[in-house]
């Protein structure tokens, strides 16, 4: 396995895990037997499918529409202030007091908390379910809830857009197909940074370029089997920049398979990319993440046997606009072994847990992984990465916003803890950055293998 020696794994980290994947039950208590059907959308339920109501001590509150209004004193084009900057940590989960909360805390928090016991933490803040989209996204997740359906073994969607395709699910492979099917807007440009610190902390920030344009997302749909088009260029520093990759994705990756170019630099060439998937390195991430760990995750489901835990009470990461402050420096956030803990934000919310098992006869690097699923949005707030040993690897944190001037909750940073090698990767650093631009018409013609060309020689 990548990384892995008996040298890089720390005797509390040895002591900490158990020896097998998933050998303890999932952190926290499964919510009863649930019999919600699409009848309930728009009443019990919310129209992306989440329980309406708060929980029974009221420390879930009720959703109410999430943000609707951007607060005072924004204008298009800012960084996000952040509506809750008054709230005060209601408490901070340390290695010292862990078992305390061990009933919401995924199993890879714990060991993030046991491998860094003098700095991981998690402040704890209240909870504000702010998570909102725009009503047609709504309204488009009622009807698909009636018209969706898998197809290739789950391995595809029909009868669904615009909206989440399956707000009420029933199988394990459905809330992954609707975090990839999520509403993120229509059109996206944006720059951010990715860092692969060094143990002791020094790293060079490698600046992105992407495009992305969510077809998927528009009220008509995808165009045909394309689901999205995907753009990414690496421009700095010199020795990596002009790296330009070109995705095409799908809705059934069976049927009509993920189509990827590449654009070298040093070769002037654009070339298919077949390997641009599953376990294959991910752009410039120093092989501390995956390809199909993007977005916390992307691409085919195939490899996997996909298992619904159930809905449950954990504390994850939301609201997370500290680490996204135009006030705040990257060398404030990067620090040795995690991002600083002092800018991340946790609380107490509702997530689909989803196991997922390598199917006998596939690879894939990770044996076993499992999401926990936002239910407000269908954002991966957490994974959790098994090796073949059955020994936890890699977890992986997307610390979300809602971006509210479109509106759309979706992660500002993800960040990707080797527990083996003691080393992350952290994408989305955009503190320093031109703020997204959401109102940028992009077309067909912005994402062909021409697009590559012109882009390489300019």
């Amino acid at each position: 396995m990548i990384g892995l020696t008996a040298a890089t794994v720390g005797s509390v980290f040895k002591r900490a895990l158990c020896a097998t994947a998933m050998c303890t039950l999932v952190a926290g208590t499964a919510m009863a037997q649930e019999n919600f059907t699409a009848s309930d959308l728009g009443g019990k339920l919310t129209p992306m499918g989440a329980i309406k109501a708060g929980n029974a001590d009221g420390s879930i509150p009720e959703w109410t529409g999430g943000i609707t209004q951007p607060p005072a004193g924004y204008t298009p084009g800012m960084h996000h202030p952040d509506p809750f900057a008054d709230d005060k940590p209601l408490f901070t989960i340390t290695a010292q007091n862990m078992g305390q909360y061990a009933d919401k805390l995924t199993e890879g928090h714990k060991a993030l908390l046991q491998q860094y016991p003098d700095s991981y933490r998690m402040p704890v803040y209240p909870t504000r379910r702010s998570a909102s989209a725009p009503q047609s996204v709504y309204d488009a997740s009622i009807a698909n809830a009636k018209n969706a359906k898998l197809v290739a073994d789950g391995n595809g969607v029909e009868g669904a857009a615009h909206g989440v395709p399956f707000p009420v699910p029933q199988t394990g492979v459905e809330p992954v197909w609707n975090h990839l099917l999520r509403w993120r807007g229509q059109n996206m440009v944006r720059r951010v940074g990715q860092a692969n610190p060094q143990a002791d902390g020094s790293y060079t920030m490698i600046m992105i370029d992407e495009k992305t344009k969510f077809l998927y997302n528009r009220p008509e749909g995808p165009d045909g089997q394309t689901s999205t088009y995907f753009l990414q260029e690496v421009t700095a520093p010199a020795r990596l920049a002009g790296e330009i990759l070109l995705v095409h994705e799908t809705m059934n990756q069976i049927a009509a398979p993920r189509s990827a170019w590449t654009y070298n630099p040093g070769q002037r060439r654009v070339r298919r990319a077949p390997n641009v998937a599953y376990d294959n390195p991910g752009t410039a991430s120093d092989g501390l993440r995956t390809s199909d760990q993007l977005d916390m995750f992307n691409g085919a489901v195939d490899r996997y046997t996909w298992k619904l835990v159930g809905r449950q009470e954990m504390y994850v990461p939301y609201n997370s606009y500290k680490l996204h402050s135009s006030d705040v420096k990257y060398e404030d956030l990067v620090k040795p072994r995690h991002i600083n803990q002092d800018f991340t934000r946790y609380e107490l919310h509702r997530v689909w847990v989803v196991d997922a098992e390598l199917k006998p006869g596939t690879s894939h690097i990770y044996a076993k992984r499992r999401f926990y699923i936002d239910e407000d949005s269908w954002q991966i707030l957490v994974a959790d990465h098994y090796d073949g040993r059955g020994q936890m690897w890699r977890v992986a944190e997307a610390h979300p916003i809602n971006y509210y001037d479109v509106p759309a909750f979706w992660s500002t940073l993800d960040a990707i803890y080797d527990l083996q090698s003691g080393r992350y990767t952290a994408l989305g650093f955009d503190n320093q950055e031109r703020m997204y631009d959401y109102t940028r018409e992009l077309g067909a013609s912005d994402f062909s293998p021409d697009s590559l060309r012109r882009a390489g020689v300019r």
